[in-house]
């Protein structure tokens, strides 16, 4: 298809669908309490529609004060006995689907319920509304005169009892219409295999020879990718191999550490980035604009929003509050009840609003992966800016990180413990200790305080992973690729006694 005519319809649809964008940008707070009620509507004759009597639920007080906020484990039976084969638990459709997800990189596997509701009018929805956006965004842009190349997840769908199971990325790519394959690189086959070493390979040998437009995929993973790609032809850039690329679509972890390493392999100033925040739950926000960190809140996509204050996050004091309370800067945990049938579920992501008209967002990092053993608080989003300010002072670069607590013991204070492989190391690893502490406390004013005069912290400790440290780590735990991630922060020691263990 001539790409004029590729670019006409993608104007019409692109318009179509502004008409809906406007709507809840204009009114979002009436979109979510409309899809509320749609969704209770929907469920009313479900297991969980009956026991909390969704029909008389009336104003999103009520819904709020029948229905019990859960995390994974409270549901996990309703989604064993579902993925057994039993129906209308949860969301009257059939759920053949679940995207089998870590979350973290702990052993326990998660099984998210897709449905065929989630599936088009969420995920599917998001993928035509980035792509609209974008395109409405870099009118010049080239994107549909080559493919896509999609860097998924690293598992197979398994089958059993009726229903499936796999990375999402595996029922995304499952579920697609066959003439998606054609605008996409590699192949179906090659991005599903379950061998990740292997894959990455056949993706570099399927994907050199193709006239790549775009990049789609998790940034430390699409890293390992290009860097491969590079191996393999012996190019300095990326650009030399693939020179009508101009943008990459990423989420799944932060950017920040990743940034400079992009920018040297992709060193045109007219490359774009564009930021997703998605998960297996569900597609959440879009970066609607060029050259910005802020994404924009999707209203209208089957998931209605309630957040929690950090600040009072598992505490008697804890408040659930809806969007239309929100205010701006502040830490907030995620809730959703969403059309596949999850109702009031912590996804254990916090975001902080940074406009309220429209309502954008910055993924400020996980409710677990934080440290707060001294009172300190400190979030992964304190982390990324810290070390992103270190490396540009000493030209450091690094591929990955973990901290967690030293703890007090008899009369010695407590401090933060941190190892970090790098790319290109510091000259003065001490002096990147004392800088990434000034950082912090500049950046979080109760680190500052318990830092003031080595009050309850003591000055942090910085060590030096060996190369391939993280990779070992996790081919060592089967993790390799897709959807799993080194978690960044930890108010535990086991995650970073297991690497300094494996780091001797």
């Amino acid at each position: 298809m001539p790409i004029p005519l590729v670019n006409s319809i993608a104007s019409w649809f692109l318009k179509k669908r502004f008409h809906q964008i406007e709507l809840f940008l204009k009114y979002p707070n009436e979109v979510q309490n409309e899809l509320l009620f749609s969704l209770l509507d929907t469920a009313k004759d479900t297991q969980i529609g009956k026991q909390y009597d969704f029909t008389s639920i009336k104003n999103y007080k009520t819904f709020s004060e029948r229905i019990p906020i859960v995390s994974y484990e409270d549901i996990q039976n309703d989604i064993e006995a579902s993925r057994q084969g039993t129906q209308n638990i949860f969301w009257p459709t059939p759920i053949k689907w679940f995207a089998k997800s870590s979350g973290t990189t702990n052993a326990k596997s998660k099984f998210i319920p897709v449905s065929v509701e989630s599936l088009e009018d969420c995920h599917y929805a998001a993928g035509k509304d980035l792509l609209c956006m974008y395109l409405n965004n870099n009118e010049d842009s080239q994107l549909f005169t080559g493919k896509s190349l999609r860097l998924g997840g690293s598992k197979e769908l398994y089958k059993e009892n009726g229903t499936a199971f796999g990375d999402l990325s595996a029922i995304l790519i499952d579920n697609m219409p066959f003439w998606a394959e054609f605008s996409s690189t590699p192949s179906n086959k090659v991005s599903l295999m379950s061998d990740w070493e292997y894959k990455m390979q056949a993706i570099v040998d399927e994907t050199i020879n193709e006239n790549v437009t775009s990049l789609a995929g998790v940034p430390s993973w699409m890293l390992v990718l290009l860097n491969n790609v590079l191996e393999t032809t012996g190019k300095q850039n990326i650009l030399d191999i693939w020179p009508n690329l101009e943008v990459y679509f990423h989420g799944g972890v932060s950017f920040v550490p990743y940034m400079d390493q992009y920018k040297s392999i992709l060193p045109s100033k007219n490359f774009k980035y564009y930021e997703i925040y998605n998960a297996s739950e569900g597609f959440f926000a879009i970066q609607d604009q060029n050259n910005t960190s802020e994404l924009l809140l999707m209203l209208d996509y089957g998931i209605f929003y309630e957040f929690i204050d950090m600040s009072t996050y598992g505490t008697p004091q804890e408040k659930v509050i809806p969007l239309s309370d929100v205010e701006k800067d502040v830490n907030y945990a995620v809730i959703i009840t969403t059309n596949a049938g999850l109702w009031r579920y912590k996804i254990g992501d916090t975001i902080r609003f940074t406009s309220l008209s429209p309502y954008r967002i910055k993924v400020s990092g996980r409710t677990k992966h934080h440290i707060n053993v001294f009172g300190e608080e400190l979030i992964i989003e304190n982390a990324e800016d810290a070390l992103k300010d270190v490396c540009k002072k000493t030209n450091a670069e690094i591929i990955d990180y973990t901290a967690a607590p030293i703890f007090m013991e008899g009369k010695e204070k407590g401090s933060h413990e941190w190892l970090i492989e790098f790319k290109t190391p510091p000259v003065d690893i001490n002096n990147f200790k004392q800088l990434l502490d000034s950082a912090l406390q500049s950046l979080n004013s109760d680190y500052e305080a318990k830092r003031f005069n080595n009050i309850t912290l003591n000055q942090p400790k910085v060590n030096v992973a060996r190369p391939q440290l993280f990779y070992d780590w996790l081919k060592k735990k089967d993790k390799l690729g897709g959807q799993h991630k080194i978690p960044r922060l930890s108010n535990s020691r086991d995650y970073l006694d297991e690497l300094l263990e494996l780091n001797n």
